[in-house]
């Protein structure tokens, strides 16, 4: 498929997506970014006129988020861009790249490994999972660029203000060294019922699900939640310990603190931007310009941004391009 083609093919899906979700009820996806000038993001000496990439995100707000910080970058670089963020579902982003209808997305590395590849185990190395997702994916012409440290993976987080009382835990494996009746939990349905969830979780670090024994966890233990009520369930004490994802906002505004994983158990899912590998060919200097960024998307950054979105209800483009001058990358122009 040629660049002009693909850029029509982008266009014509950015009016179908919007039209399937106006009729869906949810609003339809913006491509508005605010105006923005160079800042260590530079615009390409000799990119041809008319140079142009298409960039692609899942319509949650952590991806959002990401979605806008790409765009913004490739703006500040000199790309037309089209900006085909707000796609619902990790399968149609998937398509749209492996079909080669968009250029650029942030990807999570467990979801690639375990969703698209389908292998039924995680590397919890974040560098070895990284590095086995590139490799297969060079095959699908998707080349994986460097990872950032945010890993949007499984925990589980105690409020701030249970932690002394609870003998200072700050591992999984302190769980352990708790009487059985404070090893009390609120976990989502699916995350109880998946074969890589909650009760091998707890056989990785020596606990019984159902159990009263020592090493147990009794079922009157374990409160089964519904999405998005874990977080405020945990803060309120209704358990001492709630399943939770290491870069939501609801952490930080919530005071919740997350245990390490320290025995491993959890697959790693840093995030990484992924180019189509043509697009990079033709356009080496992206892969400077996304390479720059990767390092400062921390897993505290993402809580923060994804606070902005999720409590104070900011716009995921706003939120993005804030942080992006904040940090130097842009300037107001």
């Amino acid at each position: 498929m040629t660049r002009r083609t693909r850029a029509a093919a982008a266009a014509f899906l950015a009016g179908t997506t919007a039209l399937v979700l106006a009729g869906c009820g949810l609003q339809p996806a913006t491509s508005f970014v605010p105006a923005a000038g160079p800042g260590s993001i530079e615009h390409i000496d000799g990119l041809p006129d008319g140079a142009h990439i298409t960039v692609t995100s899942k319509n949650f707000t952590e991806q959002l988020v990401l979605g806008k910080i790409a765009v913004l970058a490739a703006k500040a670089a000199g790309f037309d861009v089209t900006d085909e963020t707000n796609v619902p579902g990790s399968v149609a982003v998937r398509q749209l790249m492996t079909s080669h209808d968009a250029d650029m997305t942030y990807e999570y590395t467990g979801t690639a490994w375990l969703t698209y590849m389908g292998h039924k185990e995680g590397i919890p190395d974040k560098t070895e999972q990284w590095a086995a997702v590139k490799k297969e994916d060079a095959g699908n012409g998707l080349t994986w660029l460097k990872p950032a440290p945010m890993n949007n993976t499984y925990a589980f987080a105690v409020r701030d203000e249970a932690v002394a009382k609870l003998g200072n835990v700050k591992t999984l494996s302190d769980i352990t060294k708790l009487p059985v009746s404070e090893r009390t939990f609120c976990v989502e349905s699916e995350f109880n019922s998946r074969s890589d969830g909650f009760k091998p979780m707890l056989e990785k670090y020596g606990l019984q699900l159902g159990s009263s024994g020592q090493n147990g966890v009794p079922s009157s233990n374990v409160s089964i939640l519904d999405t998005g009520t874990v977080y405020t369930a945990t803060d309120r004490g209704k358990c001492n310990f709630g399943e939770v994802f290491t870069t939501d906002g609801r952490i930080k505004s919530l005071g919740l603190r997350v245990l390490d994983d320290d025995r491993g158990f959890f697959p790693a899912y840093n995030v990484a931007p992924v180019l189509d590998s043509a697009t990079l060919q033709e356009y080496p200097q992206l892969e400077d310009v996304y390479d720059q960024i990767s390092p400062k998307l921390t897993d505290s950054v993402l809580q923060e941004l994804n606070r902005q979105v999720d409590v104070e209800g900011r716009e995921p483009a706003d939120v993005a391009f804030d942080w992006m001058v904040k940090e130097g990358f842009i300037t107001k122009p």
